[in-house]
């Protein structure tokens, strides 16, 4: 070995030149090529034309830290459903590289005037479409299933006609929480905030309401901040600009509850997500660590504060079998057991788990109609397993599960809080 070639003369060298963005090469350098994270994602599984997450995710990180280089549009094929995260064994942050490389794909390469655009930031920012419908809830509810109106959204914007589009209550959580007066119990050292999301808003308000009878029921002061979209949506569809203005209103709102010594729960698990791992990934707000920290799924927040056993003992409902499906989103937040075990203490209703198998509507995902029918073929093996259940009810804690669940079967669909509510409540 020349002198030249000696150790102590190396100098490293910088591949990619310095960043004042998102460095995320030490999540990309941990990936040693498993692929386990391409045999649990339920896109590639159907779709052989789809890269999988290790091409998205850390191959991609990689190559888009070249200046000429663009983003595959293949990103905008992946279903924002995370099993990708819960499966890697190296904690590879998979769902923050897609959700960057997706943004910067929207912010440089898809054009602003293209249906698909304007189709994505429609259903991206489904907040503000639930609040004019909510207006008029029962015409928005019959027009925007009417056929003709169907097929203009599917020939025009891309939304396949084959879905239902849900239906707007009539009186929103929120009006109801007002016009009730707010909270019924006073207590401040049993204080949580609600985080309530657009669903349970919007069209399921009965979902909310179970939750506020349960957790007063239970002695909680409840807490109904003012609050806007979790973002998840807007993840999904790489509209980060827009997540970040509805984070920062989030964070504000619940850090104020935080301070006034309430914790946040969410009903859904997506939204609770969100709010703790999305959030801190994604963004630098101030005040994203005590709101990430302090938030759970509503469920999980009762098993580790209360004796559910002990206030469910001789509880008993009259209540259909249920075909319970555990989302994505609660997968990764290692929840997928709760609802059974929580069922299991409650004589009168019979709870069957259908699979680990993803729902394939993945939020807005399913309703594209690019994505319609691999949607439709994820789903596939739940819609099987529900049907081989005992029960013919369903039941889930996303909202958007319970659409598929509902469109694939014809089921009902429940959510846990609402079998909680009829063994833990009275009848007023």
């Amino acid at each position: 070995m020349s002198d030249s070639q000696q150790p102590s003369d190396f100098e490293p060298v910088d591949v990619f030149a310095e960043t004042d963005g998102m460095d995320l090469r030490p999540g990309s350098d941990d990936c040693y090529k498993c692929s386990t994270c391409d045999t649990n994602c339920p896109v590639a599984e159907v779709d052989d034309d789809f890269p999988g997450p290790k091409f998205q995710g850390p191959e991609q990180w990689r190559l888009k830290r070249k200046d000429d280089y663009d983003i595959d549009d293949s990103i905008t094929d992946c279903s924002n459903c995370l099993r990708c995260d819960t499966s890697c064994p190296s904690e590879v942050p998979l769902s923050q590289m897609h959700n960057t490389a997706r943004s910067q794909y929207v912010d440089n390469q898809m054009s602003k005037l293209s249906v698909e655009y304007i189709r994505n930031r429609i259903l991206s920012n489904y907040r503000t479409s639930a609040y004019l419908a909510s207006l008029f809830p029962r015409t928005a509810t019959f027009v925007m299933n009417f056929g003709p109106v169907r097929w203009v959204m599917e020939k025009g914007l891309g939304i396949p006609s084959e879905r239902d589009f849900p239906e707007f209550a009539t009186t929103t959580f929120r009006q109801w929480w007002k016009q009730r007066g707010g909270a019924q119990v006073q207590n401040p050292d049993k204080r949580v905030a609600y985080f309530h999301g657009c669903y349970s808003n919007y069209n399921t308000p009965e979902v909310a309401k179970a939750l506020v009878h349960v957790y007063e029921e239970l002695g909680y002061e409840i807490m109904v901040p003012e609050q806007k979209c979790s973002g998840t949506p807007m993840f999904a569809n790489g509209m980060l600009s827009d997540a970040r203005r509805h984070a920062e209103t989030n964070v504000e709102n619940l850090t104020a509850a935080i301070e006034d010594g309430a914790d946040i729960i969410a009903s859904c698990t997506s939204c609770s997500l969100a709010l703790r791992q999305e959030y801190p990934e994604l963004f630098d707000i101030d005040g994203i660590e005590d709101v990430s920290n302090h938030t759970y799924d509503a469920l999980e927040y009762l098993r580790i504060y209360e004796d559910l056993e002990a206030e469910l003992e001789g509880a008993e409902v009259d209540f259909p079998d249920l075909a319970y499906h555990a989302p994505c989103h609660s997968r990764n937040q290692g929840l997928d057991g709760q609802a059974l075990e929580l069922i299991e203490n409650i004589d009168g209703v019979m709870a069957e788990d259908v699979g680990d198998s993803c729902s394939g509507i993945s939020g807005t995902y399913g309703w594209k109609t690019e994505h319609y029918d691999v949607s439709m073929e994820i789903g596939e093996e739940m819609f099987e397993h529900m049907e081989h259940a005992e029960g013919d009810v369903g039941m889930t804690e996303c909202p958007t599960c319970a659409m598929q669940m509902e469109h694939g079967t014809g089921y009902e669909i429940k959510h846990p809080l609402e079998v909680l509510e009829a063994a833990l409540v009275s009848e007023e």
